[in-house]
């Protein structure tokens, strides 16, 4: 056994002395995008409709994934029409599954590039871009005695969560979900068998026949609404209403939401780049990679192949827009959004002022 692992070894050393200066393990990622660390990834292993315009999508990271906590969301990368579009979900799925799998559920949103995208065309076997959960929409460690759940449309998803998660340490919860028919209740049927076991208290409203959720009808659907500890995550100006009323009721602290806001960036030609660690800013060409440009303006660059193969050059983008010099595939990273984007800097060239954490 120790002659056979030794010639594999040194069979192993060979063929890295012929593909230098990409390893073979660099191909291996190319035929298994979930093993390399550096570059998250993940897997659709189920497509599951939820309502006419939602489905769930059943994820599997790849190496170097962080389990999520209850109420925090990701963000996808998706590529559509040769631009990589990044979109934040919240996770859907319970904490801490022993498969290591996860959901998050995507609802139709007019003219949403990505959501269309998705609801479309996302397949078992499919892969698309991940970065790691992240999100202080939390329940604390110390689980309030009397909780409140306010979600409208797609608002539903992080408290399924938490509901998923952490039921057995509420006593207390009440959920007032706005949608615009019953059929149109994201998880309807799992939340109306959750009221009949009477594990929460489910006040349904429906904008159709119902009209708009407002702050002041809350005062009549639940009494002690300021007295409990309240998660609220939907449409802005629900949102805005909320904080308002809660406010005004001398009640703010004990009022918690989550909010998505999309940034636009534009794709140009060329931009700065600015490194944030060092304060170095680099004008780079849309000609000229990022690396290189970097290099030049006497910027430290983690470098390897090159070639866009090995992923060594990889930086994070904080904010900017860049463009794959390979196939011009755009790739976006929006501050708001809060997380930062990977990007091969070898292979990609500035679209647009970039901020990258090098």
């Amino acid at each position: 056994m120790a002659v056979t692992q030794k010639l594999r070894d040194g069979a192993w050393r060979v063929v890295e002395l012929i593909t230098t200066p990409v390893v073979p393990a660099d191909y291996l990622d190319v035929i298994a995008p979930l093993r390399n660390p550096t570059v998250l990834r993940a897997r659709i292993d189920a497509v599951r409709p939820e309502t006419a315009n939602a489905v769930t999508l059943e994820l599997r990271p790849g190496r170097g994934w962080q389990p999520h906590e209850p109420g925090q969301y990701v963000r996808l990368g998706v590529d559509v029409d040769g631009v990589r579009l990044w979109r934040a979900y919240s996770v859907s799925s319970a904490a801490g599954r022993r498969d290591g799998r996860f959901t998050v559920t995507v609802n139709a949103v007019a003219d949403g590039v990505v959501s269309s995208y998705l609801l479309a065309n996302a397949r078992k076997g499919m892969l698309v871009h991940l970065d790691l959960p992240t999100g202080d929409f939390l329940l604390p460690a110390q689980r309030p005695a009397k909780t409140l759940f306010v979600t409208a449309g797609s608002g539903i998803t992080p408290v399924m969560g938490m509901l998923r998660s952490a039921l057995h340490e509420l006593n207390d919860v009440v959920v007032v979900h706005s949608a615009r028919t019953a059929d149109d209740v994201v998880f309807g049927a799992e939340l109306r068998d959750l009221a009949a076991r009477g594990r929460i208290r489910l006040i349904e409203r429906h904008t159709r026949a119902d009209g708009r959720l407002k702050p002041a009808d809350l005062g009549e659907l639940v009494p002690d609404l300021f007295e409990r500890e309240t998660w609220a995550c939907g449409p802005g100006d629900l949102l805005d209403g909320l904080q308002e009323h809660w406010a005004d009721a001398g009640a703010g602290e004990r009022l918690h939401v989550e909010r998505f806001r999309p940034t636009v960036l534009v794709a140009g030609d060329g931009g700065t780049v600015t490194f944030e660690k060092s304060g170095l800013v680099a004008e780079a060409p849309g000609g000229r990679s990022i690396l290189e440009a970097g290099e030049a303006a006497g910027q430290l660059m983690p470098a390897g192949c090159r070639m866009g193969i090995c992923f060594k050059c990889v930086l994070p983008m904080r904010e900017g827009i860049v463009r794959d010099m390979r196939d011009g595939t755009i790739t976006t990273a929006a501050e708001v959004d809060g997380a930062d984007v990977l990007i091969q800097t070898c292979v990609s060239a500035a679209a647009g002022p970039c901020r990258l954490d090098a």
